[in-house]
């Protein structure tokens, strides 16, 4: 059964009327209420606010990173656990084809019913699982097949096991290893992308959402409780925040938007489906064309964009890969000089006080 939220409740009304029409045989009725219902959803939808897309991200029915890959993806097998721990079922690894590219597919799963909730532990990772997704991530990079990440998590698991099995060094090595990896790769925030836990999976040549996908550093809840220490300022903290879209786009934080159907990814699967398959094509396809060198460089370029500033009207290059790691050691030779010559100075001095030490005892045994 279909789960619809406040605003949707006009659009629910003229669903069901629609179901009755059609029971009853009455075309003229029915083609009379399918007008009435795109005119109703492009009336609410156009207009939703930030907290409205929030609810959104967090539909229950919408498609979660398992939908999509059995919708888009055929002659594909799962990839499990990390070779070190155990496999973490909040990640999911496919290798297998979209349309005729053959790839490498990682996603995060939250899982419908409590049973299914609780075995992909509420789509929030623990270390194993970013750990199997590099895993899965340095085989795309071993064979040259292109990486897509599909991110949908409300955060990294913060329980004690994880914190043992040093949850923060295994994002922070996928935020490494993810940059380097010299395959062509696709990140696509598809429902909740929470702070780090979506992060890990979010270093990409091209980084997009979707229409009604949220993206954030911390939870509206969590900002709410830290802000103001009270729950209903929800909405005030999903605005202040920026988490949508359109938001990020307009910051230059995100590379596109996905255009999902209107009424959302939760009504009509299929055509969401779709776009994310078309978009991550036609882009591979783009990745492709360019030299290794050539969209390394320009990888680099946007994962150091964020950030940067410049005075008006003054213009700065942006340094290369190779020119930053010249800075980078010409400022450790520069620290090892400075150290050195501090420490000659700190020997002539010692040097001189035993020299004077020295003349003042000779001359007190003359006396």
């Amino acid at each position: 059964m279909a789960t619809y939220l406040d605003f949707e409740k006009s659009i629910k009304t003229i669903q069901e009327d629609i179901i009755s029409a059609q029971v009853r045989h009455n075309d003229a009725e029915v083609e009379a209420l399918k007008k009435k219902l795109d005119k109703e959803v492009e009336k609410i939808y156009k207009n939703l606010s930030d907290f409205q897309k929030l609810q959104l991200a967090r539909h229950l029915d919408r498609p979660y990173a398992l939908d999509y890959i059995n919708m888009i993806m055929h002659d594909k097998y799962e990839i499990h656990g990390d070779r070190h721990f155990r496999d973490d079922a909040a990640i999911i690894c496919y290798m297998g084809y979209i349309g005729d590219e053959k790839v490498v597919v990682i996603g995060e799963q939250k899982g419908r019913g409590t049973k299914n909730k609780m075995k992909r532990n509420f789509g929030m990772p623990h270390p194993e699982g970013y750990r199997k997704a590099l895993r899965a991530a340095k085989l795309a990079e071993k064979f040259n097949l292109p990486l897509l990440m599909l991110i949908d998590t409300p955060g990294a698991y913060p329980g004690i096991g994880a914190e043992e099995r040093n949850q923060s060094e295994a994002i922070a090595r996928n935020l490494l290893e993810l940059a380097e990896l010299k395959t062509p790769t696709v990140s696509i925030v598809i429902g909740e992308g929470g702070s780090g836990g979506a992060l890990a999976i979010g270093v990409a040549d091209r980084f997009a959402m979707m229409r009604y996908s949220i993206f954030s550093v911390i939870s509206p809840e969590g900002c709410a409780a830290i802000l103001w220490n009270d729950p209903k300022k929800v909405e005030t903290a999903t605005k202040a925040l920026k988490i949508t879209a359109e938001d990020l786009k307009d910051l230059g934080l995100i590379d596109d938007i996905i255009k999902e159907p209107l009424i959302g990814a939760h009504r009509e699967k299929e055509k969401a489906a779709a776009a994310i398959k078309e978009y991550f094509l036609e882009e591979v396809g783009k990745l492709k064309e360019m030299s290794e060198e050539e969209r390394m460089a320009k990888r680099f370029d946007k994962l150091t964009a964020p950030g940067a500033f410049k005075e008006a009207g003054q213009e700065e290059e942006k340094p290369s890969l190779l020119d930053s790691l010249n800075i980078l050691k010409s400022s450790k030779s520069d620290k090892k000089a400075k150290k050195e010559e501090k420490k000659e100075i700190e020997d002539k001095s010692e040097s001189s006080s035993e020299t004077t030490t020295e003349t003042n005892s000779s001359e007190k045994k003359e006396d």
